[in-house]
């Protein structure tokens, strides 16, 4: 099947075939004629499949029909990360080379004002975040009554990010004769209710099983202990042994996690960049831009770069942490192994990774191999309990240690074990009695004084034996309190 099948006007087609594509991929073969044909559709891929271009190729045909009016845009495309409407926006560059069409993009972390003139003069194609298109509409910049085409990408990740609210407030802004597309990698079922509700009569493509992963991409899982520095060194390990590594994506689940991993790599002259949600829009483009044309080996990222990103020659990722969603391990090893190439991606596994690891295995429903020797969940448990009990789960090794150094560890109210130690009993069954010291008689005057009772401290305004008390103020009276409060009859 060619893209001329599909029904795609001819400034579309040449710009598809100026790109270097010849043969759409399922996603789009199945998708492009239903919008085509102005039905709602649902469509549920893997990533990595192309579901960018089965929404942008049949918009900008219908587009060419129609005129954009001030501040009411004409189609509406929301993503749930700023760096996934820049891509978008690019898609719609490239592919729209020969159309006239006006395109703004409406994200956080820019200038109101230059988006504000966009607006203006008339859009073709609305692309924003939902926060800040909500914004715009608050301030009576921007008015939704004239969308057509209403596009919810990584439909999962919006849900999931807490967009839920929002996007029901946008839908109440747009015409219910709209036309609503809804694209993503999984689909969990708690949301098929909000799907009954945006959707009518949907036209469903699902051209690989929900939450599934590219045959083309490698996974295998590798153990590490579970200090910070134990995974730090794996992960090293993995980087140096890597066979064929172009360049590699490096996810960790928390921000700070981040730019440890990325500081401790710099440290170790690796070609490292850091790209997380509290950085600011230009320092993420311009780290996505050098990761993209090579000038950054290894990319240390958060579950922003998890989603969507098109990045289309990555060949290796690395989970720093085994994520503790398992539709997130699908988007982040989705980053490598796009368009047909081969990928590789390691989880490296701690003790504590057990229930999130057969969450993963479960949802993709295969058993990931290991690299060298699995981990022992269950002695990682029994260690964890132990020391979480005041050290009664210590290691035979750390026994043996202690027995050929002949030590004894402290009790837990910290005494020493000597003074604990009780005597062995004799042949005849009996403890001998303990020893004691005997009291000499030049000894008594020392401990009579030692037994004494400490002399009692001085409390404040107290005074010693002996000592007159001072009552109240004492001779030190302040005049004022002398004077008669009493006001003075006039004569």
């Amino acid at each position: 099947m060619s893209f001329s099948s599909l029904g795609l006007s001819e400034k579309v087609l040449a710009a598809v075939e100026a790109a270097g594509y010849t043969e759409p991929t399922a996603i789009q073969a199945g998708a492009i004629p239903h919008v085509l044909e102005r039905r709602d559709v649902l469509g549920l891929a893997q990533t990595g499949t192309g579901k960018t271009a089965s929404f942008t190729l049949p918009m900008l045909t219908l587009l060419e029909k129609g005129r954009a009016r001030a501040r009411m845009p004409r189609t509406l495309i929301l993503e749930p990360t700023r760096e996934l409407a820049a891509q978008v926006e690019e898609n719609f560059n490239k592919y729209g080379v020969n159309h006239k069409l006006n395109v703004a993009l409406l994200i956080g972390g820019t200038s109101f004002g230059d988006q504000d003139r966009k607006l203006d003069r008339g859009v073709d194609v609305l692309i924003a975040t939902p926060g800040r298109l909500l914004d715009h509409t608050e301030r009576g910049k921007l008015l939704l009554q004239g969308v057509d085409i209403l596009v919810i990408d990584e439909a999962d990740r919006m849900l999931d990010m807490g967009f839920i609210p929002d996007i029901e407030r946008i839908c109440k802004l747009i015409p219910m004769t709209r036309q609503t597309l809804f694209f993503s990698a999984t689909m969990p079922p708690e949301i098929q209710r909000l799907v009954d509700t945006f959707l009518h009569n949907p036209a469903r493509i699902e051209v690989a099983r929900t939450s599934s992963t590219a045959d083309t991409v490698s996974q295998h899982v590798i153990a590490s202990g579970g200090k910070d520095f134990d995974k730090r060194a794996t992960l090293r390990k993995l980087i140096d042994q890597a066979e064929d590594l172009k360049n590699a994506i490096v996810f960790c689940n928390r921000k700070r996690d981040v730019q440890t991993v990325f500081r401790s790599l710099q440290r170790h002259e690796y070609s490292v960049g850091a790209l997380h949600g509290d950085m600011d829009q230009r320092s993420r483009m311009a780290t996505l831009d050098q990761f993209r044309k090579g000038d950054l080996a290894l990319l240390i990222a958060s579950d922003v770069a998890a989603r969507g990103l098109d990045i289309p020659d990555v060949s290796h990722v690395f989970n720093y942490d085994v994520p503790t969603h398992a539709e997130d391990y699908v988007h982040r090893i989705g980053r490598t192994g796009r368009a047909g190439r081969s990928g590789s991606a390691v989880s490296i596994v701690t003790g504590s990774d057990a229930k999130y690891l057969t969450a993963i295995e479960k949802l993709i429903e295969r058993s990931l191999p290991w690299i060298d020797e699995p981990v022992d969940f269950e002695a990682a448990a029994a260690e964890s309990k132990g020391r979480r009990r005041g050290g009664a789960g210590r290691s035979s090794t750390e026994k043996s240690a202690d027995a050929e150094q002949g030590s004894e560890r402290p009790t837990t109210r910290g005494r020493s074990a000597a003074k604990d130690r009780v005597p062995a009993k004799d042949e005849a069954g009996a403890r001998p009695p303990r020893p004691r010291r005997e009291t000499k008689s030049s000894d008594q005057p020392q401990q009579a004084q030692s037994k004494a009772a400490p002399a009692p401290k001085r409390k404040r305004g107290g005074s010693q034996k002996g000592e007159e008390r001072v009552i109240g103020l004492g001779d030190h009276v302040p005049a004022f309190l002398l004077r008669d409060p009493r006001p003075k009859k006039a004569g």
